[in-house]
């Protein structure tokens, strides 16, 4: 028999890897719930990027009445479609409601499109709409629930866009001036590679344009070996983004898989050292970013570097999403396993058929 001080004692490697194990599903939840606010609203980021590639002064087709969509579009509607989306994933067709609310006030009260915001003030919406829901309005008599669903809802959704109006939008232009002070730093200091710290992140969070390669490089790693909601949608996106010059059109999917950011991080870093060794620039600022207005502001005799930088960007962020993104195995072997479900529930039926 073994003696009881013999008896194998318990590691602590167990709670560790149950701790870890834990924690990665709460990160993989989290970047879930992310990917459903964004990706159902992709059509409507196409949307808007062809709008704005075709119409505005510097599009293919100028029109300046059917320019004022642009405006609009970024600002209001493609927070507000992302925070109704957190809020309805969280609490239905009413957090929905009280997710949008909030968020018109979130954009209104910034200067830049609120993505960031919205993904924040939408299922906090529908969290309070759901808690006020299970706590008190299941309470209410039914001659009386109408109205009571409606007013919380309104003032619920009230609150938090004012909440948003006057406290966020405060915040997000402190935190820009702050980013814009650490790039004006690093580029003082002749560490022009290392902006891409802070530039790349801010561009996706408040629309800061740059070398059009990182984005490409993203798009291609999406298309190659993304979910499949991403591989349909991105032909189209790095049509939009690379020709058209919108860049925001590729910041849906990294708002979906946040850790992308990386790629973009690392491509825009790549550029602007090739740039720095070819002593490469442009005249202007290109708009829009489209590698067509790219070369179009590039003084004689530097086109070679600007594409090297272009060039050099795509592939360093196409290698690093792509090993970010498994290299497509997990979205592989999560369609075979649906494959496998579907097949066994056909087998099903038909053996009962049978």
């Amino acid at each position: 028999m073994t003696r009881a001080d013999e008896a194998p004692s318990p590691t602590s490697s167990g709670p560790t890897e149950s701790t870890l194990s834990r924690l990665k599903t709460k990160v993989q939840r989290f970047g879930g719930n992310l990917a459903a606010m964004v990706m159902p609203n992709i059509g409507a980021f196409i949307a808007w990027g062809l709008i704005t590639a075709l119409f505005i002064p510097s599009g293919w087709w100028p029109n300046e009445t059917l320019a004022k969509l642009v405006g609009p579009m970024i600002t209001f509607l493609l927070p507000v479609l992302i925070g109704y989306t957190g809020g309805r994933l969280v609490h239905d067709q009413r957090g929905g409601v009280v997710g949008a609310v909030a968020t018109v006030g979130v954009a209104v009260g910034s200067d830049v499109p609120m993505f960031l915001g919205a993904m924040i003030v939408g299922p906090l919406g529908g969290w309070l709409i759901k808690l006020f829901d299970t706590k008190i309005g299941h309470r209410t008599s039914s001659s009386f629930k109408m109205l009571v669903d409606n007013f919380s809802a309104g003032i619920i959704g009230g609150a938090l866009a004012v909440l948003g109006m006057l406290g966020i939008g405060p915040v997000v232009r402190t935190l820009t001036e702050w980013l814009g002070s650490g790039v004006q730093f690093l580029v003082d200091s002749g560490l022009l590679p290392l902006a891409s710290l802070i530039i790349e992140p801010a561009k996706v969070l408040f629309l800061m344009e740059t070398n059009p390669g990182p984005g490409l490089g993203i798009l291609l790693a999406c298309l190659l070996f993304g979910p499949r909601m991403m591989r349909a949608s991105a032909p189209g996106a790095m049509i939009i983004h690379f020709f058209g010059g919108i860049h925001e059109i590729y910041f849906p999917y990294v708002l979906a898989r946040p850790r992308l950011i990386l790629a973009a991080i690392a491509g825009g870093a790549a550029g602007v050292l090739t740039f720095v060794v070819f002593e490469a620039g442009t005249t202007a600022t290109p708009a829009p970013g489209s590698i067509i207005a790219l070369m179009a502001v590039t003084p004689k005799g530097g086109h070679l570097g600007v594409l090297a930088g272009v060039a050099i960007a795509t592939v360093v962020s196409f290698l690093v999403a792509a090993v970010l993104l498994g290299f497509g195995r997990a979205e592989k072997a999560r369609e075979l396993q649906e494959q496998v479900a579907a097949g066994g529930q056909v087998d099903g039926n038909a053996k009962q058929k049978g």
